[in-house]
């Protein structure tokens, strides 16, 4: 089965060939997952190198923490897909989304307000969490209307941080 998934307004072509093999946008890779703790921490070997990721699925997409970089990954299969086309829908529907914290920590910055204009990619807070800053981005372009938390406050996994509409 393919899945395309979509990060940013990049979408790879995924196929599954077996445990140890994946194509990406046509080309073979040879991979080796391991879940590190509760589905949540995994090791990626991919062509031989290393990647350790932090995922967490929340708001209908995933959250993909690698590197201190948090991305917001859609994702659909074949079926999926074929269904939102036939609909007419070429994105998935916008609305309310929630940014809430992917592991505990303590907020650093949030250099926005609420009621300002935001741009996909843009940081909208930076949480530190094993001594690591990450900096959390709008997945899309929105307005910000609401704002859950504050500077030196520490956080819990799954707390709402902001609303962005």
């Amino acid at each position: 089965m393919k899945y395309y998934a979509s990060i940013g307004e990049k979408e790879y072509e995924i196929e599954i060939l077996s445990e140890t093999q994946v194509l990406i946008d046509g080309v073979p890779h040879e991979i080796d997952l391991k879940v590190l703790r509760q589905c949540q921490s995994l090791s990626l070997l991919v062509d031989g190198r290393s990647y350790d990721i932090n995922i967490y699925q929340d708001n209908g997409d995933w959250d993909v923490l690698l590197r201190g970089r948090q991305f917001s990954v859609e994702i659909d299969d074949e079926r999926e897909r074929r269904l939102r086309l036939a609909a007419g829908q070429v994105a998935r529907p916008t609305g309310r989304y929630v940014l809430t914290a992917p592991m505990p920590g303590l907020v650093i910055d949030i250099p926005v307000g609420e009621g300002d204009q935001v741009s996909k990619g843009d940081v909208l807070l930076i949480l530190e969490s094993m001594k690591m800053q990450n900096e959390l981005t709008a997945p899309r372009d929105g307005t910000v209307t609401r704002i859950e938390t504050k500077v030196n406050d520490n956080v819990e996994r799954k707390q709402d941080l902001l609303v962005l509409e």
